[in-house]
Formats: C-alpha cells, sequence, structure tokens
C-alpha cells in the first residue's frame, strides 16, 4: 500500500531530520545469507526471497547510520518491501509442512536456515517500519555488539570446502531452533506403539473416487491423490455423521496412529470447527449406546482453542470434562502425525512429538470400548477439507526392553520410515529410544540390527533399502543417544523372510521391520 504524498513529504521531512542528528548509532552486524541450499523447494524459495528483502532493507539502514537522505523512489521501494515482507513472514508456517519425510539432519538444517531468514524478516520489517516513520535509532548495546572482540563469532555461515574459511553452520545464541533443539526433541519422545498389529490403512488399494473398502459411515466419503504424498481419505462434515473403520474388540492396550492434512483452513474457519475421534461401546452411527470418550481437535485458526476430553460411562456424564488450552494452529495445517496410547485406563495423545492429553483415568470402566470413530463438524462445505491417512492400530503391552533383556531379541514394526528411503519418520523414536536405555543399562551388551522390508520393488533394491534403514537406526542410537558404534552391527535381510502374506497392506505393514538381536 502507498503512502499519500502529503505523508511522503512529512516521512521525508523527519528522515532528513533524523539524518542530521547525532543520535544515530552504528549498523547492527549484517546476517548472512545461507551459501548452499537445503534441497527442499519451498525452504529455499523462503529463504533466498527472505534475504533478497532483507539486502534491500538493509542496504537503506546503512543510508540512516551514514546520513544520507532517502529519495522518494526509495521510499516507494521500502513501501514495497514491507508489503512482500508482510506477507513473505506470514507463509513462513505453511512451508514447515514440506519438512516432513526429510531426514532429521535435513529437517535441522532446514529449520535452522528457516529461523535466520524469520530472523532476517524480522529486522527487515521493524527497520522499514521505524525508516517510513523517521524512528529509525539503534541502542547502544547493538553498537557494542558489533566492535571487534577476541571472542569467536557463532553468527556465522556453514563452512565451504573449497575456501579458507572456519566459519560453521550455527547461528548466534539467541537462534530458537537447532539440528540438536531438533534431536534433543526426538530423544524424549515417549511414545511407544504397540507390537501386535490389528489394522493397518494407507488405501494403497483402493480406487481413487471411491470409498474405502475397509471402512463404514453413514454418509459420504472418498479416496483422493494428492500429488506425490500418495492416497488420502477425505472425510466429510456433517452432525452426525461417522466414519469407522473396521477395527474390532480393541484390548486393553492398544496404540492408534494416523496422519491428517486439511486444506482450505483459515481466519474465517469457524471455532466449533473441530475433528473428535472416538472410541465407543459400539459400531453403529452415534457415539455410543452406554458407554464412549472422545478427544476434540480444533482446526479453526484465528485462536488458539482448545482440546476437549469427554468421557461418558453408563449413559451419565463421567469424571472427565475438560478443556485443554494448546495452540496447535501450526500443526494443524502441517500434515501432523497423531498417536494415541491407551493402557488400561489411562489414556495419552501426542501431536507430532509433544503429549498433550495424559489422564490416568479416562477409561472408567475397562474393557467396553471395542471401536473407533471419526467425526468432523462445521467445516465449510467445498471450501475446507480435512483427510487421513496411514491408520495403524496395534495391541501394546510388551515392554520391548524387558523382552530383549530376557528373550535377546526383539521385533517390531513400529520403526517407520519414508517410503521407499532410509529416513526415519520422528514418531518412530520412542522405540529406539527404548532400546537406547537397554544399551546404556548394560554396557556388555551388543546388537545386530536387521532391517527387513515388504515385497514391493525387485530383491536388489530391497536388501539394499533393508541394510540402510538398518544403518539409519545405528546412526540414531550413535548419534542422539551416544551409544559408542563398536556395540551395534547392521544387517539387511530385504524381502527374504516375511512373516506375513505381501499381497496385503496389513501383510506388508508386518514385513516391513527392524530386528534387534543380542550378540
Amino acid at each position: 500500500m502507498k503512502f499519500p504524498k502529503n505523508a511522503l513529504s512529512i516521512l521525508l521531512f523527519w528522515m532528513v531530520t533524523l539524518f542530521l542528528t547525532s543520535t544515530i548509532q552504528a549498523q547492527t552486524k549484517q546476517i548472512k545469507r545461507p551459501k548452499n541450499s537445503v534441497g527442499i523447494s519451498s525452504v529455499d524459495t523462503f529463504v533466498n526471497e527472505s534475504f533478497d528483502l532483507y539486502d534491500k532493507v538493509y542496504k537503506y539502514d546503512g543510508y540512516a547510520a551514514a546520513g544520507t537522505p532517502l529519495e522518494d523512489e526509495d521510499i516507494d521501494v521500502l513501501e514495497d518491501a514491507l508489503d512482500d515482507l508482510s506477507g513473505l513472514s506470514e507463509s513462513a508456517p505453511d512451508i514447515l509442512g514440506d519438512l516432513d519425510g526429510a531426514s532429521v539432519l535435513k529437517q535441522g538444517k532446514a529449520t535452522l536456515q528457516i529461523n535466520r531468514a524469520k530472523k532476517a524478516l524480522n529486522y527487515s520489517i521493524k527497520t522499514a517500519k521505524e525508516l517510513l516513520l523517521g524512528q529509525r535509532e539503534r541502542e547502544e548495546k547493538d553498537e557494542e555488539n558489533d566492535t571487534a572482540s577476541n571472542k569467536p563469532s557463532n553468527d556465522s555461515e556453514e563452512s565451504d570446502s573449497n575456501s579458507d574459511s572456519n566459519e560453521s553452520d550455527t547461528e548466534a545464541s539467541n537462534e530458537p531452533v537447532n539440528i540438536s533443539d531438533n534431536l534433543e526433541v526426538y530423544s524424549k519422545f515417549d511414545f511407544v506403539p504397540g507390537d501386535k498389529l490389528l489394522f493397518f490403512d494407507d488405501f494403497s488399494q483402493d480406487f481413487i473416487g471411491d470409498f474405502p473398502s475397509k471402512w463404514n459411515t453413514n454418509a459420504s466419503g472418498e479416496v483422493v491423490k494428492i500429488g506425490d504424498i500418495g492416497n488420502w481419505f477425505e472425510l466429510k462434515s456433517g452432525y452426525g455423521v461417522y466414519f469407522i473403520p473396521n477395527v474390532k474388540n480393541l484390548p486393553e492396550d492398544y496404540t492408534i496412529e494416523f496422519d491428517i492434512l486439511t486444506k482450505g483452513l483459515g481466519g474465517q474457519t469457524s471455532s466449533t470447527a473441530r475433528f473428535n475421534v472416538i472410541l465407543s461401546d459400539n459400531d453403529k452411527f452415534d457415539e455410543g449406546s452406554q458407554h464412549y470418550a472422545y478427544i476434540s481437535i480444533p482446526v479453526g485458526q484465528y485462536g488458539a482453542f482448545s482440546l476437549r476430553a469427554r468421557n461418558f460411562f453408563n449413559r451419565n456424564t463421567g469424571d472427565i470434562n475438560t478443556d485443554i488450552k494448546a495452540d496447535i494452529r501450526k500443526e494443524v495445517l502441517n500434515q501432523p502425525h497423531i498417536s494415541i496410547s491407551v493402557t488400561k485406563n489411562r489414556y495419552r495423545l501426542w501431536i507430532n512429538q509433544t503429549k498433550y492429553v495424559d489422564i490416568p483415568r479416562f477409561i472408567q470402566e475397562l474393557n467396553v470400548l471395542k471401536y473407533v470413530k471419526f467425526h468432523i463438524n462445521n467445516f465449510k462445505d467445498g471450501e475446507e477439507h480435512l483427510y487421513i491417512s496411514n491408520l495403524k492400530v496395534t495391541e501394546g503391552g510388551v515392554d520391548l526392553r524387558r523382552k530383549l533383556l530376557s528373550e535377546g531379541k526383539v521385533s517390531t514394526n513400529g520403526i517407520l520410515f519414508d517410503s521407499g528411503s532410509a529416513n526415519i519418520k520422528p514418531q518412530s523414536y520412542g522405540i529406539i529410544r527404548q532400546i537406547s536405555q537397554v544399551l546404556m543399562q548394560d554396557e556388555n551388551i551388543k546388537l545386530n540390527i536387521i532391517g527387513h522390508t515388504d515385497a514391493d520393488g525387485t530383491d536388489d533394491a530391497n536388501l539394499k533399502l533393508s541394510k540402510s534403514r538398518a544403518d539409519a537406526v545405528k546412526q540414531a542410537l550413535v548419534n542422539i543417544y551416544n551409544i559408542s558404534e563398536n556395540r551395534l552391527e547392521t544387517e539387511g535381510k530385504g524381502e527374504s523372510n516375511p512373516v506375513a502374506d505381501n499381497t496385503s497392506t496389513d501383510g506388508k505393514a508386518k514385513n516391513r521391520r527392524v530386528e534387534f538381536i543380542k550378540i
């Protein structure tokens, strides 16, 4: 938006006045543009555009420091830059979802560069406004921070193998997130999926446009293909509309995992727009006949709305009727992974690596909630969408640590990888954490890590992939949990040792596994 001409004259007058005063302090130290790209197009574009605008504002800030007045065209450039900066800043959360599927280190590098770009944006927005209003003035500490010292600088760029620079890929000490921060988050993630697969559906066996074959509903829905991220099931919004996977007789201890994807959500999305995960005593199109419990996840974007926990037993309102304060707006927009663990009465729910719900007596009566249902409501028809995929229900109850210690080996299909790659999905780190605890408890234990795949692809490709995945698990134990690599061996067996039928989705999920065997 352009300033009126009389406003420009007033601003120019104040700028000239400001430049002629002695209160201008030295310009802040320049934030360095990353030399190398991340390899994720949206991230690289965001970083480059952020620094292109930053360079413009920094140049005019230099004029202010030197006492050089701005011309009318300079002010026009600053006005346009300010509009672009605001729009670019608002787009930052949208690119976070593109980090899903990248390796841990690539996610860390991307996060580092995004935060450096955001730091440049924050400086640029603040500075452009001050320049336009004739209020640009540094604090003494900025000048002091720029003076030479014998302390090594942390505001440096990543190293270049073709130069003599000793710079590293670290940011200033006030940078909010870096690679080790991400690894620390993963290292504390304590969700552990069950060990016996009860149900799995990624909709890969369904035709696009059809209702999924392993689900039921009293309304409508269809499987859609979205870009290169596979098949998803679109849920339809409506009062009294339920979507029920063919999961029967849930045990006392089990886990539920799935991914959700949203489209069209924004500032106009209703505060009552919600995604509900229901545990029920029947497979009918209602919440339940006598017993049910549910968690309601908000998707509205104009405010931070609470998660809701409700339970009902013996046709009466239960003991739990709670609103749990949380701001999950960014997560909702960026393809979050939902993990639920039910251990007898205890109920826990994670969104990505953060645990939001942990209620010790949420399930007030055991062995009555046998089914899982999904429901969404108050989405704008044709504008706001929610999709689900990779629904996995597993029976729990086995402590992998105790089993590994007592039996000398353990097999799990809970360590997940991106399709066709050795990139470990973040939600898998709960299992790797348990394995690390065994190794830390007894320093004499050595393990052979064996990767297995399903039968999709060629024998040679699967053999190589299974070995790469075993190596990735080893590196996670070494890099995150500081296990000596001399205690770990790896092996890949590809598709040669299946434990289930490779012609079904469930069978393939069971065959994609990692074994740990004491040496």
